[in-house]
């Protein structure tokens, strides 16, 4: 879907602007796009958390997405019926508490941290 669909909002500047300050204490965390939403990544290639719409999504292992589900996260689902395996939507209470995202990032970090490096992708004619 294209982002200006209705799933595919743009995320609020003021969501952009505290993802972008809170990423500052992640200096290691390499920001860039993912679906056109501002995100960071660890230097093995995986995603670690980025903004999707009004989301702020966070990437976990099995007993973090437990205690984030407690918390009152939700799967993470780009479309509806397609989730993302082991990304979760911070709930929004969650999401106002600087300190609180920070705390999930770092667990979203540290289990970034365990998984292989991703194999580069192929290269196509666009990317030549």
């Amino acid at each position: 879907m294209p982002t200006g669909s209705p799933h595919w909002r743009k995320s609020p500047p003021e969501l952009v602007d505290r993802f972008g300050m809170i990423l500052e204490r992640f200096p290691e965390l390499e920001q860039r796009k993912m679906f056109g939403y501002p995100a960071a990544f660890v230097a093995a290639g995986h995603m670690v958390t980025g903004l999707h719409g009004q989301d702020w999504i966070v990437r976990l292992g099995d007993e973090e997405q437990a205690a984030l589900r407690q918390a009152g996260g939700t799967d993470f689902e780009p479309m509806p019926g397609r989730p993302m395996k082991g990304f979760l939507s911070l709930p929004r209470d969650t999401v106002d508490d600087d300190e609180a995202v920070a705390g999930w990032i770092a667990l979203a970090q540290a289990h970034a941290a365990t998984l292989p490096p991703k194999k580069p992708g192929k290269k196509t004619a666009r990317d030549a």
